[in-house]
């Protein structure tokens, strides 16, 4: 049995599929001239991942969540009034001639049997101010990760000229900085993969855990193969849009209604720069014809290639929604919900306005029908 898996592994980590012709691992040992990438070093971002969670947890209950407050964001979602009727309705399926069934029931209008389904549909959902501890987190990193990079990148000469991705490789060895950058980096998407299952569901929560799960192998696979010069590219060219698009969010869930406009519209354009324009221009145009001229290739590259593709497909796919959005806002003045909106309905607070009250008039018909 350790025969076979050692003949497994052998093949699987076979220098014929992981590195150019005529090269093998010890060509790239990690060593005291040369601080080649170590394989063995991956391990790093899973406690990593972890204490960005405990950091996440402090900045969001001590510092963004008072922060919300300030703003006047409610702690909890609006809880429709109590009524046995409705509740008991609620746990089947409403069509529209139950809605007219129970508005006669009720003494109540349809429109507000609609809007007591939309609270109670509401109730139990994250509130506001659970969105903008999330996303405030999110904001944050983005920023500091970016000019992180930006600063990391900027005396490189790869940044400037991107064929320096392939001359001599893979004989290029991961400077103090960049090693930083890959397992910060690598350990923000390990932990948005553990706390995606508990953050706040959205309607492309598929989409993105294929986004997490491949840049991760993404990560991975330039780690192992020494191709983190086009790897740093990646990550610089995809945090700087999402800065601005958390800072929309924060601004809608505040109320400032005109910044989140002004923020959104620069993210689209932002967007549609880096990853309509860069990313498949530069990146992909790079790694798919200027560097089979100047590197060997070989089968784990491919695969890598493969990867950088399947990102700009989600790209294109979240491009249909954002430029949706973009028309949208437009046509309605400003912009109505939010990117990677959530798949519960928003109801404003003064929702419950409209409906009766168990004080009212109303509740005791409610009262003498049960009786």
């Amino acid at each position: 049995m350790m025969e076979i898996l050692g003949n497994i592994s052998s093949a699987f980590w076979s220098p014929d599929v992981w590195l150019p012709p005529n090269i093998t691992w010890d060509n790239i040992a990690p060593n005291s001239d040369n601080k080649y990438a170590d394989y063995r070093h991956l391990v790093y971002p899973l406690p990593m991942a972890l204490g960005l969670l405990v950091i996440r947890y402090c900045f969001e209950r001590y510092c963004f969540a008072p922060f919300g407050k300030s703003l006047g964001i409610k702690p909890k979602t609006k809880r429709a009034p109590p009524n046995p009727i409705l509740e008991k309705a609620y746990t089947k399926r409403i069509k529209h001639k139950q809605v007219t069934a129970l508005a006669k029931q009720l003494d109540w209008s349809e429109r507000q049997v609609e809007r007591w389904l939309r609270l109670r549909r509401a109730q139990g959902k994250p509130s506001t101010l659970t969105k903008f501890c999330e996303d405030s987190w999110k904001c944050m990193y983005y920023a500091i990760i970016f000019i992180y990079g930006l600063i990391a990148l900027w005396d490189k000469p790869w940044l400037w000229d991107i064929k320096h991705c392939y001359y001599n490789y893979p004989y290029h060895a991961v400077s103090d900085d960049v090693w930083w950058y890959y397992m910060i980096s690598m350990s923000f998407y390990w932990s948005l993969s553990i706390s995606q299952f508990f953050d706040v569901k959205r309607k492309d929560f598929w989409q993105m855990f294929i986004h997490h799960k491949a840049t991760i192998l993404l990560m991975c696979f330039s780690w192992v193969g020494n191709l983190t010069r086009i790897g740093s590219l990646v990550l610089v060219i995809h945090d700087c849009a999402d800065i601005l698009l958390g800072a929309a969010k924060l601004a809608k869930y505040a109320n400032y209604q005109k910044l989140c406009d002004v923020l959104f519209a620069l993210f689209t354009i932002l967007w549609l720069i880096t990853r309509m324009g860069l990313y498949p221009l530069w990146i992909i145009y790079s790694t798919s014809i200027a560097a089979p001229k100047i590197v060997p290739m070989f089968p784990a590259y491919y695969i890598f290639n493969s990867l950088l593709i399947l990102l700009f497909v989600l790209h294109t796919i979240w491009t249909r929604i954002i430029l949706k959005i973009a028309f949208n806002a437009l046509y309605a003045g400003q912009m109505e919900g939010d990117l990677r909106s959530d798949s519960s309905e928003e109801v404003s607070d003064d929702l419950s306005n409209d409906l009766p009250s168990n004080n009212s008039n109303h509740a005791k018909k409610i009262s003498d029908k049960q009786d």
